[in-house]
């Protein structure tokens, strides 16, 4: 109990300059992820974004440890990376990859993370030739891979996810995030709802040497019935997402 009220009594303090907490916002449970959302650095509109993408869960579900080596892929304004900087800590790093598709708009929205987070870089390339200086214990990939099969990238899948594999470390995680589609409809609705079917996705990374480990029902959503446009106002934010673990063979 004790404990519990130490890290209450710690989140709030983290907001006296701004005297309140965002509204919606209330402190994780306390456990090895919660001070990654605690952080101060982290702006408001992240936090009032917590209660939907379930961020201890999902740090905990990548197993991610201090010291990892972690790229996560187009990071958008950073919402993942800053949890990433925090819970690897000094001895650790996090790539934040641009493709070069995007890269000019990509880099001015991460910047702010740039600056703020010493142990954050950013590596920009074509999506299917991405590399890094070091083997990476962790591939994040959040919400885009239904993207990349979009006409504006034209990306090889394949050859994507033959890059995260050789990225990775034997046993290195590649964890993607998606909104859900409807059963066998594969990337049918990808330019239109912006949804892949799991089951698609899941034999695409397969195929490139990965094996499927688990899959976390954290952000799973049974109202929903995938058949809108996930920038809808009827379900934006609560979508029916998969949330997929798999792993480099050792």
């Amino acid at each position: 109990m004790m404990f519990k009220a130490a890290v209450l009594a710690g989140a709030l303090a983290l907001f006296s300059a701004q005297e309140t907490p965002p509204e919606g916002w209330a402190p994780p449970p306390p456990g090895p992820y919660s001070m990654p959302v605690m952080d101060s650095r982290r702006p408001a509109a992240d936090m009032e974004r917590d209660a939907l993408r379930r961020p201890t869960e999902i740090l905990a579900f990548a197993q991610i440890m201090p010291g990892q080596r972690i790229a996560d892929i187009r990071p958008g304004a950073g919402y993942f990376t800053r949890l990433f900087s925090v819970a690897v800590g000094d001895r650790g790093h996090v790539y934040a990859f641009l493709p070069d598709k995007t890269a000019a708009r990509d880099a001015t929205r991460i910047q702010p993370v740039l600056e703020a987070y010493g142990n954050v870089t950013s590596v920009t390339a074509p999506l299917e030739e991405m590399s890094f200086d070091q083997p990476l214990d962790l591939i994040f990939v959040s919400q885009e891979y239904h993207d990349f099969h979009l006409g504006f990238f034209g990306t090889d899948l394949a050859r994507f996810n033959a890059a995260a594999f050789r990225a990775l470390k034997p046993g290195g995680v590649y964890l993607i995030i998606d909104h859900q589609a409807r059963p066998r409809s594969g990337i049918a609705d990808a330019e239109t709802l912006h949804r892949i079917e799991g089951d698609f996705l899941r034999r695409e990374v397969e195929a490139a040497g990965f094996v499927f480990e688990s899959e976390s029902r954290a952000l799973h959503n049974p109202a929903d019935d995938h058949s809108l446009n996930v920038f809808d106002a009827a379900i934006r934010g609560r979508t029916d997402q998969f949330v997929y673990r798999f792993r480099k063979p050792e």
